[in-house]
């Protein structure tokens, strides 16, 4: 599964309303639940990108919130949490601060006990960025799950022991972000102390359905 950026609206998705969710988001499923799957789509997409996939993991007991990044894409369509293109990607400090807020925002509402947090390339680093603590010495969140699929380490990022497992996925010919990112996440993740799962599959830049059991499976293990 690649991550295309879709381009008709998801019509069994709603924009948050700012009472009770994100309102930069496309919610899907019962707003009153006991779990919760937060999905960060990557550098081009926007918040729909990923519903499909969080249908695919999840039952319709579980609320979805699908977050969109704070920047418009460079290209004209799209989002981005910072631009890849300029040096030292000077919005990523804002970017996670902004993300660290809206999560517990949404952990008002559903506990960041019950809440698995999935990103996708860009999505992925922040994913990992904001739910395992950060450089400028944020601890991270109490979150159920981690999930990071073709994700990679920001510059300078020092992980502290993340609260639940983390799942690694990532294409041992992605063309995107070298597979070797997957292995720098690892062993930095272990040596913070945390319980880490990676798995590769012979494929590019994108979510392969073949792992889509063990991405189910580490999502039930977080929320039990």
């Amino acid at each position: 599964m690649t991550s295309p950026t879709a381009e008709q609206p998801d019509p069994g998705a709603s924009w948050g309303d700012p009472g009770a969710v994100d309102p930069e988001s496309l919610q899907s499923g019962p707003e009153q639940a006991e779990r919760r799957l937060v999905l960060l789509h990557g550098w081009g997409a926007d918040a729909d990108d990923l519903l499909d996939l969080g249908r695919e993991l999840v039952d319709g007991s579980v609320n979805l919130v699908a977050l969109r990044a704070p920047w418009p894409h460079p290209a004209g369509v799209g989002r981005q949490w910072y631009d890849l293109q300029r040096p030292n990607w000077p919005e990523l400090p804002e970017s996670r601060a902004r993300l660290r807020e809206r999560l517990l925002e949404l952990g008002r509402s559903v506990p960041l006990e019950a809440t698995a947090l999935l990103g996708f390339s860009q999505g992925g680093a922040m994913a990992l960025d904001v739910g395992c603590g950060d450089p400028a010495g944020l601890e991270g969140l109490p979150l159920a799950c981690l999930i990071a699929c073709s994700g990679y380490p920001h510059p300078g990022w020092t992980p502290r022991c993340p609260a639940g497992a983390v799942l690694i996925t990532h294409g041992e010919q992605d063309p995107v972000v070298p597979f070797a990112a997957s292995e720098a996440l690892e062993q930095m993740l272990r040596a913070a102390g945390g319980m880490v799962q990676r798995l590769s599959f012979p494929g590019g830049h994108g979510i392969d359905p073949g792992l889509f059991p063990a991405m189910r499976a580490a999502l039930e293990a977080g929320w039990s």
